[in-house]
């Protein structure tokens, strides 16, 4: 083993200063060899398989892989360069092999197919009953039971995979970095808070330039859109936005997204299923695309009137202010904020001054601490991969250690947009020890300026909080296996975590612990809260539609042929054709940046962001009937849904916490689409 190269020792805490561009390669080619290594050793064995013997050694290989792995592409979609970006579409078909090379490997599924065939007589845990299905299926699902010729295939289709959705990401990347919006005269900027001019200034100064300088990423684009009066420079940001990827130029992802769908397709059909879909949501709460569309359907049958509704008021709004005769895409943020400013005189320059960056991290903590008496203290010995990542120690009531969190917040070139939990470490029990997690969570909000704090937005707040929610889930992880641990479950199941924890942003209660003044340390004001909770349904229905499009636009890429489809964008507007309010504009495409689904994981899965609102209107209705710093039902929750990752079917989970099946009306109840 290269003594030499910090990826391959083992160490308790990520070493990041270590660790330099040119270990990467190496480290991972050297630890897919001792990953097979491992698995030579496991079929090797002249023992007849056993749990033991075949299925937790098999859980427990690899793990200097997983760790090399989980470094690098975090650090690829946090703080990446040319270099990195090389490295990964280099590496990423090796590790799309070594998957095949596991998942085709017929000693070993014929061990663990054994293993599973005698599963009813092994008196097996709950736990490790789903860890053997979740090994068996890993094999199903992924082509041992094809024949030598498919299986081929399968590696072909799979290490093509790989690379398009890295190209596709850095497409996304790239166009994101390469626009600049350059203002040189302020009067042009009517309408736009000082805050944001400062930091617009600032950005420009960087770059040394005069002026403003407004880019792609949501904390300049988004109150861009939402305050300058300029209709014409809206335009042309708005367009620029919609256009990336979809340009005639070198980061154009049409053919990409193409390709995709019909590989993925291609690789369903190998495996016996009839749409990509299919294969997915076989391993989903939905179980089905027929059931997915069933519930997007039932949704868009509510949502559609308010959305129209809401639609035609904004419009007679806009005419009325303005005189304008019809509604374009970079009306929409505009007009809703002033409108929204005039039904609750509210607006997020009034709420900014509450949410100091700090206030609002420490608010998380108290919260997370008052529902599972969890201590955070921020720590200066913990290496980082940036000078603007934060880290702390979590411990719990008897100030035994629970996790290590680190926190980025900023935007940067190196960075991709949006914001994520990611996992460096994950919680497991081996040899009589409970190996704590070490979990991230990376974030994309404005920065301090010259003159003031980091302020977040009302929706960065709740941001946060949906972020802290996954990272929660990843802390309080209490499994046996890594594999079954913290977010390791069905992704329409995995969002609740987040969603729930967003709804303690709206509660009085929650608010007073940390929404303080940055000047005058003055607790944000009742009527504040209440206009915050008055106009959260504001536009829900135009909301709803836009986040139903989103899923059904997923599903026509997945839940089909898509072998007839010649033209991204055609195919696209006859899937948004039922959820349309705007008029189109010709220059843009959603699907060639559609990160979610074609880079992220998301694909045939969009519609559980929608799935897990139900989960979590009705799980925080329960809270609401008891109190919402009820400790009682906080331990519910920690003990049947965060505490137990994957280990059981998520219903099961559920209704162990809840007592029944979660009822849809509570979403459509706090959205306001029914009474």
């Amino acid at each position: 083993m290269n003594q030499n190269n910090p990826l391959l020792q083992s160490f308790e805490e990520a070493p990041f200063s270590k660790i330099k561009t040119e270990h990467y390669q190496p480290a991972i080619k050297e630890a897919i060899a001792l990953a097979k290594a491992e698995i030579d050793s496991i079929t090797a064995s002249a023992e007849a398989p056993t749990f033991k013997n075949t299925i937790e050694a098999l859980e427990n290989s690899g793990e200097t892989l997983s760790r090399a792995t989980s470094i690098f592409f975090n650090l690829n979609s946090a703080e990446t360069n040319d270099e990195i970006q090389e490295i990964a579409q280099e590496v990423s078909p090796w590790l799309s092999e070594f998957g095949n090379d596991l998942t085709l490997n017929e000693a070993l599924f014929k061990r663990v197919k054994a293993v599973y065939d005698q599963r009813d007589s092994l008196e097996l845990s709950v736990e490790e009953h789903k860890l053997l299905e979740k090994h068996y299926k890993s094999f199903s699902r992924n082509g041992a039971n094809l024949n030598d010729e498919d299986k081929k295939e399968l590696r072909n289709l799979d290490s093509e995979l790989s690379k398009l959705s890295l190209t596709f990401g850095e497409h996304v990347l790239a166009e994101t970095n390469n626009y600049e919006l350059l203002i040189t005269d302020e009067s042009k900027l009517e309408g736009l808070p000082d805050s944001e001019k400062e930091s617009a200034a600032q950005l420009a100064k960087e770059k040394g330039k005069e002026g403003f300088i407004f880019t792609l990423q949501h904390p300049s684009y988004i109150p861009f859109m939402k305050y300058v009066k300029n209709r014409e420079l809206r335009k042309e940001l708005s367009i620029a936005f919609g256009a990336k990827a979809f340009q005639d130029n070198k980061y154009n992802n049409e053919e990409i997204v193409l390709k995709i769908a019909n590989l993925r397709h291609k690789r369903a059909n190998l495996l016996g299923y009839k749409t990509h879909a299919h294969f997915v949501l076989e391993e989903r709460m939905a179980k089905t695309p027929e059931k997915v569309k069933g519930f997007l359907e039932e949704l868009l049958e509510k949502a559609k009137p308010a959305a129209e509704k809401e639609f035609k008021e904004l419009t007679a709004f806009a005419q009325e202010l303005d005189g304008l005769d019809h509604l374009e895409k970079w009306d929409s943020a505009y007009y809703s904020e002033k409108l929204k400013q005039k039904l609750f005189d509210v607006d997020d320059e009034q709420l900014k001054p509450y949410f100091q960056l700090e206030n609002v991290i420490d608010g998380v903590f108290t919260v997370a601490n008052k529902l599972y008496d969890l201590q955070f203290k921020e720590v200066h010995d913990v290496d980082t991969y940036h000078e603007e990542v934060k880290t702390y120690r979590v411990t719990d009531a008897n100030g035994e250690e629970v996790a290590l969190f680190y926190a980025d917040f900023h935007p940067r070139e190196g960075k991709r947009g949006g914001a994520w939990m990611t996992v460096y470490r994950d919680q497991e029990k081996k040899d009589g020890k409970n190996i704590r997690p070490h979990i991230s969570n990376v974030c994309n909000f404005s920065r301090a300026t010259a003159k003031k704090p980091a302020l977040l937005t009302f929706n960065e707040v709740t941001t946060l909080f949906h972020e802290f929610g996954h990272a929660l889930h990843g802390m309080l992880a209490n499994t046996k296996y890594a594999s079954l641990s913290g977010a390791s479950v069905y992704w329409d199941f995995v969002e609740l975590p987040s969603q729930v924890l967003e709804n303690w942003c709206y509660e009085p209660e929650a608010l007073a612990l940390f929404a303080n003044h940055y000047e005058t340390g003055e607790i944000i004001p009742k009527e504040l809260i209440e206009k915050i909770k008055k106009s959260a349904n504001f536009q829900e229905g135009m909301q709803t539609l836009r986040q139903l499009s989103f899923g059904t636009l997923d599903m026509a890429w997945h839940g089909i042929d898509p072998s007839t489809i010649k033209d991204v964008k055609e195919h696209e507007a006859q899937a948004f054709a039922n959820t349309k309010l705007f008029p189109d504009v010709a220059e843009n495409c959603m699907s060639t940046s559609f990160s979610h689904i074609f880079q992220g994981g998301y694909s045939a899965g969009y519609y559980s962001y929608k799935w897990a609102e139900v989960l979590d209107a009705d799980a925080f209705a329960y809270f609401k009937e008891e109190g919402i710093f009820n400790k009682e039902i906080a331990t519910k929750f920690k003990e049947n849904v965060l505490s137990q990752g994957g280990t059981e079917d998520p219903m099961v989970l559920y209704k162990r916490f809840r007592g029944k099946e979660p009822n849809p009306e509570a979403l459509l109840k706090r959205a306001g689409l029914i009474h």
